[in-house]
């Protein structure tokens, strides 16, 4: 039985308790002449009536599916043999891995033993086993509510003050559960990164020329020494992200400009959802564009030209992920600019100044916080594109200023770091939480220089 059906189940019985309390709530104002002798509305009651039901239901799912993995994966290595069971746990978590994808029929990492086929097959009973325990717990806990709130529900039940304090405080915790999720991903990298700079010192890392994080298994091994210098790995995310920009914020602005300011009604309810459609393409597919089109177009258009051109260059994943942002800027800033009042514009006409100067000195400067606003997430979501720069870019860590030569990012190197079972106690794979947490310090520093900016010009037009 999957979650999700017991996801369904839950909300078939709120949906029925939310009808028995509607219902009872009009039985019981029979008695006290009518619904205008209720304390609150029959929907009140429903409402009442149906978080009761199934906020409980919902908080034991949740605890249950947290613990279930944990508490069956113990009871399964403790049925391991010996020699399974007493091994370090970096290793011992490869065998539990080996275990969760026989049973999700992934790829193991070799050819499974019988007693790893064993294990998995008794993983797999133990989680039928939490399921169906799950399922009848969560069905007597609705019953017994179902039964107790219907005897409770009265003409003087406030059950509007109820259902409000009931939704307020969703409302709270919801705030404070993704405060708790941004804290707990920002130590999560932070602790891996600390443990990362205690093998790799921290002046290595951002002051190192050269990135090869391969590590040497032996000690008498070559040309896997190591290195983690970061700054190639950074210089190619500016250098492509610098591309991007330069091909989206020209275009999505002057886009947006023409959109709001001098296209007809007609032209731009038909153009600008057209535009919005390069949001919504796969970015595999701008990757094989870019890998399959642009990337040998520059390639010949610069052989011709007696350039040495890469077959994989910082040019050709720029401009592809410019196309691709350009939605980004055009749609925000159109928004932007259409929602400038009025009357500036008429002020300005009034005084006698055209059209075109109306433009520049009155609604873009009134209109550039949306638009800052705008490019910052377009400058992000260029800083964390990785298909394109896979398939267009590649993935060599070089550090060039020359768009023509292959280099990578942030982003890839990541991915690349954490792709298959890892062990997480060599610096190969720490890298990845070091790269990521100088990332998002990155990222941090673009919004606080965006909400200066913001704040800077928003007292001045407001």
């Amino acid at each position: 039985m999957q979650p999700s059906f017991i996801l369904t189940i839950i909300g078939l019985l709120a949906a029925a308790s939310y009808l028995m309390g509607r219902s009872r709530a009009f039985t019981v104002s029979r008695s006290c002449g009518g619904v205008r002798g209720l304390h609150s509305l029959p929907s009140h009651y429903g409402m009442w009536a149906a978080l009761w039901c199934a906020l409980p239901a919902l908080v034991i799912f949740a605890v249950w599916n947290m613990a279930e993995s944990s508490i069956i994966t113990s009871l399964v290595v403790a049925g391991l043999p010996p020699e399974i069971s007493n091994l370090p746990p970096s290793k011992l978590g490869l065998v539990v891995n080996d275990i969760k994808n026989i049973i999700s029929g992934n790829i193991t990492s070799g050819t499974p033993s019988p007693a790893i086929l064993q294990a998995a097959e008794h993983y797999r009973s133990l989680q039928a086993l939490s399921t169906n325990a799950l399922t009848v717990v969560i069905l007597a806990i609705m019953t017994v509510v179902i039964i107790v709130i219907r005897n409770r529900i009265s003409p003087e039940l406030m059950a509007r003050n109820k259902v409000e304090k009931l939704i307020r405080l969703l409302l709270f915790l919801s705030s404070g559960i993704a405060i708790l999720i941004t804290v707990g991903i920002v130590l999560s990298v932070l602790f891996e990164a600390i443990r990362f700079f205690k093998i790799i010192p921290l002046s290595d890392f951002l002051l190192g020329l050269s990135w090869s994080p391969q590590t040497a298994i032996r000690s008498d091994q070559v040309g896997s020494s190591g290195a983690f210098g970061a700054i190639p790995v950074f210089a190619g995310t500016a250098m492509i992200a610098l591309i991007a920009m330069l091909v989206a914020v020209p275009i999505g602005l002057m886009s947006a400009i023409y959109l709001s300011e001098y296209a007809g009604n007609r032209f731009r309810t038909v153009t600008k959802p057209l535009l919005e459609i390069l949001a919504g393409i796969p970015t595999v597919v701008y990757g094989f564009f870019a890998a399959l089109t642009v990337a040998p177009f520059i390639r010949d258009t610069g052989g011709v030209l007696g350039l040495d051109v890469s077959s994989e260059s910082a040019l050709a994943a720029g401009l592809v992920m410019g196309i691709m942002i350009i939605p980004f800027v055009s749609s925000l800033s159109d928004d932007v600019i259409h929602a400038v009042p009025q009357s500036l514009r008429d002020g300005a006409l009034a005084l006698g100044a055209t059209k075109y100067e109306t433009i520049r000195n009155v609604v873009i400067p009134a209109a550039l916080p949306g638009i800052v606003g705008g490019v910052l997430l377009a400058v992000s979501r260029a800083i964390g594109e990785t298909m394109i720069v896979v398939m267009a870019a590649g993935l060599s860590a070089n550090l060039t200023a020359n768009p023509l030569k292959a280099v990578t990012t942030v982003t890839v190197q990541i991915v690349t770091l954490l792709v298959g079972d890892q062990e997480f106690d060599s610096p190969k794979t720490l890298a990845a939480f070091a790269l990521g947490l100088l990332l998002f310090i990155f990222t941090l520093i673009l919004n606080i220089i965006a909400l200066y900016v913001v704040r800077k010009y928003r007292e001045q037009y407001e």
